[in-house]
């Protein structure tokens, strides 16, 4: 899976978080090689350069892959809660999130865990981690025995599925959680690394996301599951917010909406981050499982040379044997012919006069030939020890060859797996740089538009004082007209025989005089024209900064209510018990004859047929007799006195109020 950037909420997860925005500049593009020196194009938009959106800093990938894994399970948690609140029925298991749930679980708790220790070493395995809980917490002990006689679970990475299942139906998930945790010193460091998730912090985060799933009821059958198999890849898609086009952004800038906008590039850029992130532990995974596979074939290939060797060696010493054997045969068949001959020449020589002689000398050759005899067997023995010893050692070697054999194999499967996922990954991630490249595209749209707007705004400026020389020009015109009018006012009096002349004259000062009023007037017009514009662009500025305002309060408000969420999650389990119970008090308060309530504890089998409880043949209380029956026994309805609606009462009570 997700690694990766499980590696962060790379700050890993899809959410809006400040956190992950500080990183944005350090993420490489998604391209299929995924190359370490390839970056995202820079974005258009002017920002300050203090803006905690666009500071850089340098982090363990341990810590960014640990933020991953607890973001994304955020989202996966808040996503089954509010799908078990909206449509109000039992998750079964073609549930899609809670697939991939079980997912990421299991990534959470297999985090850091610790490799086998050598070739023939024991395997670390989750199973034996969650065989603990039933020290500590006596109600794991019923989920532990059932997943141990499973009989179609044959691996300890099933039973371990297997486990995780039954403990959310039995909603205990996150106490058992808790125990572990609280434990960690005697039941988890001897499995993990000291960077693991479950021996940090981010632990106790699961545990109370976990605690928000207790209002979920699942119902869930193992038996028909294969939990051995591999489990499959998670799609982000159901969790990926926020996919609008940029033409949808182009027509919220034009309406002046930026909060929308912005909610949408921090989520793009979220998103954005996670995936690279993940496609590059995923690529960081391959490189060392490659680099493994390819240390097991040297390894391999060693353990061969050692081999043939060994064979030759062995091949040299049954050689060998054989010739000690042969010559041994010959020597003494030689050594018994000549001794044959020697007494029977000794025999004929001597009969007569020296047989007490002879007889001596044959016994001494007799115990020579014996020494020679038990020599030979001895060295016979020694070769033969030997050989045995060559045999054992070629034994164990063809064992060792098998299991390397089998890791690799095993090797394999892990890096075609993890292939396959960072197929699926590098796709989405292509998918998010198409929509990167939308929201960029739309963001130099607004920019443009934002410099058109500025250089109109400086040119009416221009146009404004322009306008003001030419009005003063135009007044001081006007006075030197107005002078000249009187001038030739008092001419006239005087200078009759200029009086058509001066008529002529001042009918076309008139008339000019007119057309400067007219255009002092429009010019009037469109100076207060330019000013009602200029006001609206304030007008514009101050709400483009109230907007900005608005959008900080707002995030403030989201990452309050994700904590109200949660909290809210842990309370309502505790208000639908404290309401069942107050609805039994007030049942058995208005009931005169109250009948005797036999406890849970006290009853192991059903009070008909006499079978036996187990976490899919649940308990259920006869609301007349009081005892305790299988829901097959006890599945009728009646209405009873003192009750408003018809209750669950056993098949005996149900023909008894029938005839009643």
């Amino acid at each position: 899976m997700a690694s990766s950037s499980s590696k962060d909420n790379p700050e890993g997860s899809p959410t809006t978080s400040i956190s992950s925005l500080k990183n944005q500049k350090q993420d490489r593009s998604p391209s299929v090689s995924s190359s370490k020196d390839e970056r995202w194009p820079e974005m258009l938009l002017s920002r300050p350069e203090k803006s905690y959106f666009y500071t850089t800093k340098t982090r363990d990938p341990v810590v960014i892959e640990r933020s991953n894994l607890v973001n994304i399970s955020k989202l996966i948690v808040k996503e089954l809660i509010e799908q078990s609140l909206r449509y109000g029925r039992m998750l079964d298991s073609d549930h899609l999130p809670l697939h991939h749930f079980f997912i990421v679980l299991e990534h959470v708790m297999r985090h850091g865990l610790k490799p086998k220790k050598g070739l023939l070493g024991p395997k670390k395995e989750l199973w034996d981690i969650l065989q603990m809980v039933e020290k500590y917490s006596p109600e794991a002990a019923d989920i532990t025995a059932s997943v141990r006689d499973l009989p179609t679970v044959k691996t300890a990475m099933g039973r371990a599925r297997a486990w995780l299942r039954l403990a959310l139906m039995q909603k205990r998930l996150a106490d058992y959680l808790r125990i572990l945790l609280e434990h960690r010193e005697e039941t988890l460091e001897e499995y993990f690394e000291p960077h693991a998730l479950m021996l940090n912090e981010e632990a106790v985060i699961i545990t109370g996301l976990l605690v928000g799933l207790n209002v979920v009821d699942c119902n869930l059958c193992v038996k028909e599951e294969d939990l051995d198999s591999q489990q499959g890849v998670i799609d982000f898609s159901l969790y990926l917010r926020g996919s609008n086009s940029s033409h949808d952004l182009a027509n919220n800038a034009n309406n002046g909406n930026n909060e929308p906008k912005q909610r949408h590039i921090n989520t793009m850029l979220d998103q954005k981050n996670y995936i690279e992130e993940l496609n590059r532990h995923l690529n960081a995974t391959v490189a060392n499982l490659q680099s493994k596979v390819e240390s097991l074939t040297t390894t391999n290939a060693l353990m061969k040379e050692d081999l043939a060797i060994s064979k030759n060696t062995m091949i040299q010493l049954v050689e060998e044997n054989n010739q000690l054997k042969h010559a041994l045969g010959q020597d003494i068949t030689k050594d018994s012919r000549i001794k044959v001959t020697e007494l029977h020449s000794e025999e004929e020589e001597k009969r007569s006069v020296k047989s007490t002689s002879s007889e001596k000398s044959k016994g001494d050759k007799d115990t020579e030939s014996a020494k020679c005899l038990e020599e030979e067997r001895k060295k016979n023995a020694e070769l033969q020890k030997e050989l045995d010893l060559q045999i054992s050692l070629k034994a164990e070697m063809e064992v060792a060859m098998k299991l390397l054999e089998k890791d690799i194999h095993d090797k394999q499967d892990t890096i075609i797996s993890l292939r396959r996922q960072l197929d699926d990954i590098k796709l989405i991630n292509l998918e998010m740089y198409k929509k990167l490249q939308e929201c960029e595209s739309s963001l130099k749209h607004k920019t443009e538009l934002i410099a058109k707007l500025e250089a109109k705004t400086e040119s009416m400026g221009s146009t404004i004082h322009q306008l003001d020389e030419k009005l003063q020009e135009d007044k001081a015109v006007r006075k030197s007209l107005e002078e000249s009018a009187r001038s030739l006012g008092q001419k006239a009096a005087t200078a009759e025989t200029r009086a058509v002349a001066a008529e002529s004259d001042l009918r076309i000062e008139r008339e000019w005089r007119i057309s400067l009023q007219d255009s002092m007037i429009r010019d009037r017009d469109k100076i207060s024209a330019l000013t009602q514009e200029v006001e609206s662009l304030k007008s514009i500025g101050q709400k483009y900064m109230s907007l900005q305002e608005e959008q900080h309060q707002l995030k403030v408000q989201y990452s309050e209510a994700q904590k109200t969420l949660e909290e809210v999650g842990a309370t309502l389990s505790e208000n639908k018990l404290q309401l069942a119970e107050l609805l039994e008090r007030e049942a058995r308060a208005a009931q005169d004859d109250t009948p005797n309530w036999t406890s849970d504890k006290d009853a192991s089998a059903c009070a008909a047929c006499a079978k036996e409880f187990t976490i899919a043949r649940r308990k259920h209380h006869c609301r007349r007799c009081g005892n305790i029956f299988c829901g097959a026994c006890s599945e009728k309805t009646v209405a009873l006195a003192g009750n408003t609606k018809p209750v669950r009462v056993c098949d005996a009570c149900f023909a008894e109020v029938r005839l009643t």
